[in-house]
């Protein structure tokens, strides 16, 4: 790198991960085989760009299956959904597509064993949270939400023989995890760990990414929408980690030439909901004001995929 240049560090990997793939191919796949309009529960992944442009191709986001007219096709979004959400589509006669990532789902089963088998769980995450709102829903009345450290103080009190486990949000700070886990160790020296790890491979790659470049930055642009959780933890993990100054933006022109004041190192990512043509537009505007010498750090390499709902796969052929 040039000592006298303006340099970007850009973190990979970085951007969509399987299970964002995976849900923004369904909604593609179901235009292509029903037609517009198609009906989706929520925002499908936690991202400006990727709504609005599924919006323009037909797609009609609604809060809840009550709003989508009886016999049309609904999807559920990346976040997971609870049994209620699936009995209300039931009964609204809808043909739902289950765009829940695979990892949302492997925790959702977890509270379904961990509360047959008659534990107390906590899960911790944020609150009002889709995907919270979809695990909890799995069995409400065993589990207890701890969003951050305060809510250690808020959990309840258990008996002494009461088991116990803790399960958590696929997209948190992994350190920040472990400190609450750590605190809730503190209060209930029984509980248990759950069987695998809850916090999903991709934003703990994207965060080991960042934590690579972070201390040879002097700005980090995290791209990414205010309401996807990762992409805020991958701001608070670029602060945490040595960067000076760090923002979240959805698109190249929210970048503030003030932030480039006296700045000779940019960091750049972007959160797992973010297509790669956003990262380009901000590379290009760094460009612009003189940031034009790139080098992308490697963490790791993800090979990752995940399938289609099987309404959706292409028809396998059959062998002469």
């Amino acid at each position: 790198m040039s000592s006298t240049g303006k340099n970007v560090l850009l973190a990979a990997p970085r951007g969509y991960c399987a299970g964002v793939d995976r849900a923004v191919e369904t909604v593609e796949k179901a235009l292509e085989k029903y037609g517009a309009p198609i009906y989706v529960r929520k925002e499908i992944v936690h991202n400006k760009y990727v709504v609005e442009t599924l919006s323009q191709r037909g797609v009609i986001f609604v809060e809840e299956t009550d709003e989508v007219p009886e016999g049309s096709h609904v999807v559920f979004s990346a976040h997971g959904v609870s049994p209620a959400v699936r009995e209300s589509a039931v009964r609204g006669n809808l043909l739902a597509l289950d765009a829940s990532c695979p990892l949302v789902t492997k925790v959702h089963n977890e509270v379904k064993r961990f509360a047959r088998d008659g534990y107390q769980i906590l899960l911790v995450g944020h609150e009002g949270h889709e995907e919270v709102e979809g695990t909890a829903g799995e069995a409400p009345d065993v589990v207890h939400l701890v969003d951050g450290l305060e809510g250690v103080e808020k959990a309840p009190d258990f008996p002494a023989d009461q088991k116990l486990v803790w399960l958590s949000q696929t997209t948190l700070s992994v350190d920040e995890t472990m400190e609450i886990v750590e605190r809730l160790r503190e209060k209930y020296p029984n509980l248990e760990n759950p069987p695998s790890d809850d916090i999903c491979y991709a934003t703990q790659n994207r965060q080991v990414a960042v934590k690579a470049i972070a201390q040879r930055c002097d700005l980090m642009i995290v791209v990414g929408s205010q309401n996807s959780s990762n992409s805020k933890r991958l701001v608070e993990v670029a602060l945490q980690n040595g960067t000076q100054d760090a923002h979240l933006v959805d698109y190249a022109h929210q970048i503030d030439d003030a932030w480039l004041d006296g700045v000779t190192t940019v960091g750049v990512t972007s959160g797992a909901s973010v297509p790669e043509i956003l990262v380009r537009e901000v590379l290009d505007h760094l460009a612009e004001r003189g940031f034009d010498n790139v080098e992308e750090v490697t963490t790791t390499v993800e090979t990752i995929t995940f399938a289609l709902p099987r309404d959706l796969r292409a028809p396998r052929r059959k062998e002469a």
